[in-house]
């Protein structure tokens, strides 16, 4: 069983950046769409939250069900994922 990062893709720029940051330290990270969060198991250690080119102010900002993760998982947030991490 391969130890995994999830990466969840706000929309930001930069997410294909953090994925690669993260493969140099020779971990195996997935990129998903916030608003389809995969069932995960054990391989899963930790989630990143990217950035989004919205405001967690702004109406129709991106809203994911973290009702899986929240609790079970590290978060990382960074830009938008930490504004919403923080905000939640």
């Amino acid at each position: 069983m391969q130890e995994t990062i999830l990466i969840l893709d706000f929309g930001s720029q930069y997410t294909q950046l953090i994925a690669r940051r993260v493969r140099e330290l020779n971990v195996y990270c997935e990129i998903h769409p916030f608003n389809k969060i995969p069932a995960f198991g054990d391989e899963v250690k930790g989630v990143i939250f990217s950035g989004s080119p919205s405001s967690v102010r702004q109406e129709g900002a991106p809203v994911p069900d973290l009702s899986n993760i929240r609790g079970k998982l590290p978060l990382l947030g960074v830009c938008y994922g930490a504004q919403y991490l923080a905000q939640s």
